[in-house]
């Protein structure tokens, strides 16, 4: 049997939480007792749904986008915690986050994305980028390397980044959008803000209302959303999961 780790955060203090209850056994879990603690656990929170998680005794709670887990009978929970498959290193609960996370790409308004990559590609890719956002500059560097993926990029400015907006305008009203957008982000550019209509308002909108309230911000082409930039590697592998 494959083996497990637990990385535990918040452990001793909001992440423990116990009851006068005797534990059941695992494999005979108490469902309504789970949610019925993780109700007055989570208190605001609403209970989606109660599931097995990979390791034996140890159950997965969905709460909206958000996943913790319990024992057998509710008596127990890990909050902030995330199983990992210690033999192929992939952190299952990330994946099941971002299956859970999926939206549909027919959402996205492609005509308002920066198109780049290789154009004929199969595998596909929308990033909400912040021209200002230095996570966001470091990947578009990993974005260089990548070959055989197509590329959307919405221009997201977030709001704390003093020239994010002024930039974006100044990209998307530019002839070269993509050139432009790489000369701010990668040779430090400042251009002079432009003067045209953008989609900057719209896909503000469209990200919250798909929760995304950092940047780069990646969907996949089956429309798993994962928060943050990777490798090179890490994208091409995770792309060619859908």
């Amino acid at each position: 049997m494959r083996s497990f780790i637990l990385i535990f955060s918040l452990l001793f203090s909001t992440a423990l939480f116990s009851t006068a209850s005797t534990a059941a056994d695992s494999g005979n879990a108490n469902i309504k007792a789970i949610r019925s603690h993780a109700a007055s656990l989570l208190r605001n929170h609403r209970i989606d749904a109660v599931r097995p998680s990979p390791i034996p005794g140890l159950f997965e709670v969905q709460s909206g986008r958000s996943i913790f887990y319990s024992n057998a009978d509710g008596s127990y929970f890990v909050l902030g915690g995330h199983i990992i498959d210690t033999i192929t290193k992939k952190d299952l609960t990330r994946a099941r986050q971002e299956e859970l996370n999926r939206v549909a790409w027919s959402v996205l308004p492609l005509d308002k994305a920066i198109i780049s990559g290789d154009r004929h590609s199969k595998l596909k890719l929308a990033v909400f980028t912040d021209p200002e956002c230095p996570y966001c500059r470091k990947f578009e560097k990993t974005l260089a390397k990548v070959r055989g993926v197509k590329v959307y990029s919405f221009l997201y400015p977030l709001s704390f980044h003093k020239h994010a907006k002024r930039w974006a305008t100044a990209i998307w009203c530019s002839k070269n959008r993509q050139k432009t957008m790489i000369d701010v982000m990668l040779n430090d550019a400042n251009p002079a803000a432009g003067t045209c209509n953008t989609p900057i308002a719209g896909i503000a909108a469209l990200g919250k209302k798909l929760g995304i309230s950092g940047t780069p911000t990646l969907i996949s082409g089956d429309g798993r959303i994962s928060a943050g930039g990777k490798s090179a590697a890490e994208l091409k592998a995770w792309l060619q999961e859908q």
